[in-house]
């Protein structure tokens, strides 16, 4: 009898998932006609009538489904904030997205308009598009959609926004205050935002704050980000001749700015990509739990170096995850005369180098600067803030103008958090398979601020899917992901909290 009863209950939760299934599956097919009509709202980061009109997007959605809706004025871009009623007996999740977007070369895409979404189902040698009238009740979740912030950031906005209808649907209570801040200027760097929250602090004060951006991990498991690299800039300027000189002439006489720059450069890393500067990796302890951590993350070497056509990578940590614990030093772009077919035999007036550094909590993004200037300085080079004038050119032998960008800082929550547990047990529940954890994500999002000065906990869930083209040509999201997106905030919006 008690087998029968025992074979009952396990028949009963088989017509249940199979229920949701079919009631997730049926949200997807809403979710996905809801994403293309805000997809097709231009989102350029750099343009600021795009930034309303999605604003006012926004504001007609988030209302619809019973929100309170402010936009609240910063130095730049205007932030979107939503809430539902408050409870004073209920923990508060404030959540973080972006609705702005990297700019599109339509000549790029594969595909007339970036903003119109495209439908594409696999084939063998690649995408074939599909028309949106094929999407029958029992979707393909392998299907993919094309299209400017499919990914990065609309689909995760659109995914929260369902997962709350569902909610309704499935008469579910949130044992949840539920708070929103969307970001109408993360890709170019959210400078307004540390004085934003700290104007606006009471209004975002919660408990723990959840971001949803970015791809979960390679392997497709469920995945926790504790923390993000941040990222500051440097614009390296280096000076020969005042005015470009024919090489005949004057080649072997006026210094050549960029052989100057490439020394300076070199000076800078050994051979195995570690960074010489004094100090550079000062603070930075990794200790057994967290090496285990680190290790426990699926990654897998040849994969990658696969992936990235290299035969072996730098030596600035034992492992890919270890190499993320540690401030970097890359050139991400070098100029100096003419290349290609304009050629041209001339000794350059100057040569550029653009630099990032992505930042760790132990390398505050002023400091790093510093470090960089004063190693500068020792190989005997004399450093501006501007062009260099004639009285400075003839005083010193190698000049550099040095321009410094902004800085975002890196965060990172302790892996022992009780929220992070909290959000590590409920993915493992909601989709039975072990959860990647990761220390600290290699990218940056703007988020030091609020975890500076609201002083709360702040975790990375990631929704979309790894190979999603992020702020390049042909950007899409895996159906089978926006279905991923709405298990997990419908999960994390219908649990019960545990109290730190």
């Amino acid at each position: 009898m008690r087998n029968y009863a025992l074979a009952l209950l396990c028949a009963a939760c088989s017509v249940c998932y199979a229920q949701d299934d079919v009631l997730v599956k049926s949200q997807v097919r809403h979710t996905i006609d809801e994403l293309r009509d805000f997809v097709a709202i231009p989102n350029d980061a750099l343009e600021h009538a795009d930034i309303n009109r999605n604003i006012t997007w926004l504001q007609d959605k988030f209302n619809e489904r019973g929100f309170n809706t402010s936009v609240l004025p910063t130095e730049g871009e205007s932030l979107f904030f939503a809430a539902l009623p408050m409870e004073d007996d209920k923990p508060t999740i404030l959540f973080y997205m972006h609705f702005d977007g990297q700019s599109v070369d339509p000549a790029q895409w594969e595909q007339a308009d970036p903003y119109k979404v495209v439908l594409k189902a696999p084939e063998a040698d690649g995408w074939k598009t599909v028309p949106f009238d094929r999407l029958s009740d029992d979707i393909d979740y392998d299907w993919r959609l094309y299209g400017r912030s499919t990914s990065d950031d609309k689909g995760p906005i659109v995914m929260f926004l369902n997962a709350i209808d569902l909610l309704r649907k499935t008469q579910k209570e949130m044992p949840v205050n539920v708070k929103v801040i969307l970001d109408g200027e993360e890709e170019k760097s959210s400078a307004p935002l540390p004085k934003a929250v700290r104007e606006y602090r009471e209004l975002l004060e919660a408990d723990f704050l959840v971001i949803a951006d970015g791809p979960v991990h390679v392997s497709g498991k469920p995945t926790v980000v504790y923390g993000c690299r941040g990222i500051t800039t440097l614009t390296l300027t280096t000076y020969g001749p005042v005015k470009p000189q024919h090489s005949g002439h004057y080649g072997n006489y006026a210094p050549n700015p960029g052989f100057q720059l490439a020394q300076l450069l070199a000076g800078m890393k050994d051979a195995d990509g570690r960074v010489l500067i004094q100090g550079y990796y000062d603070g930075i302890t990794l200790d057994d739990a967290n090496q285990a951590v680190l290790k426990s993350v699926p990654d897998d070497a040849g994969t990658i170096n696969t992936y990235l056509g290299i035969r072996k990578p730098e030596k600035v940590g034992a492992f890919y995850q270890e190499a993320m614990q540690y401030p970097s030093l890359n050139i991400r772009g070098m100029s100096s005369g003419w290349v290609g077919e304009k050629a041209r035999t001339i000794v350059p007036d100057k040569a550029v180098a653009e630099i990032d550094i992505r930042l760790v909590p132990e390398s505050r993004g002023d400091r790093m600067k510093a470090l960089v200037k004063e190693h500068i300085k020792k190989q005997g080079f004399y450093i501006t803030d501007k062009e260099p004038s004639m009285e400075e050119r003839l005083a010193h032998d190698r000049l550099v103008t040095l321009a410094e960008g902004t800085v975002t800082d890196a965060f990172r929550t302790d892996l022992d958090n009780p929220y992070g547990k909290h959000l590590v047990q409920l993915l493992n529940n909601t989709f039975k398979e072990e959860v990647v954890q990761i220390r600290i994500a290699g990218g940056t999002v703007p988020i030091a601020p609020f975890v500076n000065e609201l002083k709360i906990p702040a975790f990375l869930l990631p929704m979309v899917n790894p190979d999603n083209n992020q702020h390049s040509p042909n950007e899409n999201l895996k159906i089978g992901q926006i279905a991923y997106g709405l298990k997990v905030f419908y999960g994390l919006l219908s649990s019960e909290i545990p109290k730190s």
